[in-house]
């Protein structure tokens, strides 16, 4: 099974080719450039390069992993309108997956076990962040909060992954970005794609213009 995976909820464009045998995934190439103003510019490319890195074209591509967010508006919306379009335009299923997940199931394997809390830049001076059991299932999140808030002895948690932009007073494991490893490990490939659904966790900026206010004669 041939596996496209992207992710742009973090300030990485992350683009990659998966192969899935006999339950054992292997990376065959992947394009990841950290620039938060470049996902809309670079994603297609990376996927058009890291297809062309792994020897594989787009009519082998079995499905589509896309990493959901949390993440800011503008560059969650590209993977996620790249990543529906091309499961539109192959027919081939498009699997949302939590970003948080995908860099939790990156941790997993990076020593010492046990409960992770995993957190991205949400900027605004707060992080998105979510919590996971020693077996890799999540137990909180994701939420966003300024990170002082994070209620790190509540949740028992011994490690951190994620973006270094807190000192947590845990030990840093695993990646800051999600990989292509990790977002297809996140997904459950053998069941039918939930909806494509972003996760925002707050309102955007901008708003609707109000009506014009009348000014009274001078």
């Amino acid at each position: 099974m041939l596996v496209l995976a992207v992710d742009t909820a973090t300030p990485a464009v992350t683009a990659g080719v998966v192969e899935l045998v006999d339950g054992s995934a292997r990376l065959l190439a992947a394009r990841v450039t950290v620039d938060a103003r470049a996902h809309g510019e670079l994603l297609s490319p990376h996927l058009r390069d890291a297809l062309a890195a792994a020897g594989r074209t787009l009519a082998q591509v079995d499905a589509v992993v896309c990493g959901v967010g949390p993440g800011p508006f503008t560059g969650l919306r590209a993977g996620m309108v790249t990543a529906a379009a091309l499961g539109h335009s192959l027919d081939r299923p498009v699997y949302p997956v939590c970003s948080l997940d995908a860099i939790a199931a990156d941790a997993a394997a990076d020593p010492p076990g046990g409960p992770l809390l995993v957190v991205t830049d949400a900027r605004r001076r707060e992080v998105y962040w979510a919590a996971y059991a020693a077996d890799g299932s999540r137990v909180a999140g994701p939420s966003v909060t300024p990170p002082a808030e994070v209620p790190v002895a509540e949740l028992g948690v011994t490690r951190v992954a994620g973006a270094r932009v807190f000192d947590f007073g845990l030990p840093a494991v695993g990646p800051e970005h999600p990989s292509p490893l990790g977002l297809v490990a996140a997904a459950d490939l053998t069941a039918e794609p939930g909806p494509l659904t972003p996760l925002y966790l707050r309102r955007p900026d901008a708003v609707e213009p109000g009506a014009r206010k009348r000014v009274s004669p001078g």
